[in-house]
């Protein structure tokens, strides 16, 4: 593990941490996936989601190491649909893929959930592009003790999990109901990550400076089929930034916890990581321009690249490659 790394594991395992943070989230600036064909990724994300590109070129190597990818040469496209973006990155010798056989509740599932105004015209659009389904029997209405929505889960090219979820009036964040254009496509609420504690996961994401911003239980028929498993028990908790601006993260406590004990290598690759602006950040990388990054697991393994942007605003958005 690199100094840096040990240096923040420290740090979170202080009182002081837990008293005063060191390094305080600002934004998720934006989700990272590694594929395997650039160009069939983006061609997916972009005919099958809308997503549209807004930069090409090398990949950061020093981020990349960072992330434990030791052939760090490679490049990244980044995507936009509505605010937020997703960077598609290729290395010259790629990391372990995604996990190809997997469930919904595995420790290291990880989707991305993509919010649409037409659920129909939405799902018609994937349909074309002949996306692999997790949920079975389409798309789903959770009960009203569950908000109503409607979703569906699904997996891109390289298996990486997506969800397409429709908020209906009175619910989800209001950017949702009044984000304009004519794309059925609106952007990227959160992130999914399955958790074994949200216990041990919201104290380690409190120190960071998230906020729970709501809580829930999924169980039932609707769920079921939504996640392809039998009899779920799900409750999550979804986190924030303290600013409105940009997506959050959802924590996923299935119980009982997955009866798969196969979990992704503690000294792992990278297959996928969240990219999250921070202040104060006490030691890190230097990427230039006054940035530094680290990065670090969370008490599952799910990453994340904190980059402190000194002076710069919480709403800046990445600047360069892989960060």
């Amino acid at each position: 593990m690199r100094l840096d790394l040990l240096l923040l594991a420290g740090l979170l395992g202080r009182a002081a941490w837990r008293a005063r943070p060191a390094a305080r989230v600002r934004r998720v600036l934006r989700f990272n996936r590694v594929v395997a064909d650039l160009d069939r990724a983006e061609a997916f994300y972009r005919d099958a989601l809308g997503f549209r590109r807004v930069g090409r070129g090398p990949a950061d190597t020093r981020v990349a190491r960072l992330l434990g990818i030791a052939a760090a040469e490679g490049e990244e496209v980044v995507l936009q649909l509505g605010a937020e973006r997703l960077a598609l990155l290729r290395f010259r010798q790629p990391p372990a893929p995604y996990p190809a056989k997997g469930r919904s509740d595995d420790p290291w599932f990880q989707h991305l959930a993509v919010v649409v105004r037409d659920m129909g015209e939405a799902f018609e659009v994937l349909s074309s592009r002949a996306a692999r389904a997790i949920s079975t029997g389409g798309l789903q209405r959770l009960p009203p003790s569950n908000g109503s929505v409607t979703a569906f889960k699904f997996r891109d090219p390289d298996g990486h999990p997506l969800e397409l979820i429709h908020f209906p009036p009175g619910q989800g964040r209001g950017v949702w109901q009044d984000r304009p254009g004519q794309s059925p496509f609106l952007g990227i609420d959160h992130t999914g990550l399955v958790t074994g504690s949200t216990a041990r996961s919201l104290a380690f994401y409190r120190r960071l400076g998230f906020l729970v911003v709501g809580r829930s239980r999924n169980s039932g028929p609707a769920q079921e089929r939504l996640d392809g498993l039998e009899h779920p028990d799900l409750r999550i908790s979804s986190l924030r930034p303290d600013n409105p601006d940009g997506p959050g993260l959802e924590l996923l406590d299935y119980r009982p916890p997955s009866r798969r004990a196969a979990r992704l290598p503690a000294n792992g690759v990278a297959t996928e990581w969240v990219t999250v602006a921070v202040r104060g950040l006490p030691h890190g990388t230097a990427l230039g321009g006054g940035r530094r990054a680290l990065a670090l697991r969370d008490p599952d393994g799910h990453r994340l690249l904190l980059v402190d942007q000194g002076g710069e605003g919480a709403t800046s958005p990445a600047l360069g490659p892989t960060t």
